[in-house]
């Protein structure tokens, strides 16, 4: 929806609440037409504040938030956290085959000193 959109919206509903609240509370017309143009100004200025307000932050997260430098960096840890991963593998696998020969050596030898026995 367009900002335009939301400002018309905001002003009619400021006026008809400010005519409501007007007749509700005061007899004379002076002061009903005072009191629903305060009201409608008033919802007019409110929906500008927040309007501004929202396209500031918007503005303001894109300058804090930089998704390219953010998936840039995101990228780098993934290659990063990869090949961290392929050498701990590697030396899992080193290490299972040091183990392996390991048990083998151990058991050879409890075979020699049956055998020998």
């Amino acid at each position: 929806m367009r900002v335009e959109n939301f400002i018309y919206f905001f002003t009619v509903c400021g006026f008809f609440i400010g005519l409501v609240f007007s007749v509700v509370n005061f007899d004379m017309p002076e002061y009903i037409l005072f009191y629903t143009l305060i009201v409608t100004f008033f919802f007019y200025l409110l929906v500008h504040i927040s309007i501004a307000s929202f396209m500031d932050i918007k503005t303001l997260s894109k300058k804090i938030f930089d998704k390219e430098k953010y998936e840039e960096q995101s990228d780098y840890f993934i290659f990063e956290l990869e090949n961290r991963e392929k050498k701990i593998s590697s030396l899992v696998n080193v290490i299972e085959k040091m183990d392996s020969k390991r048990v083998q050596k151990v058991k050879a030898d409890e075979l020699h000193g049956k055998i020998a026995a």
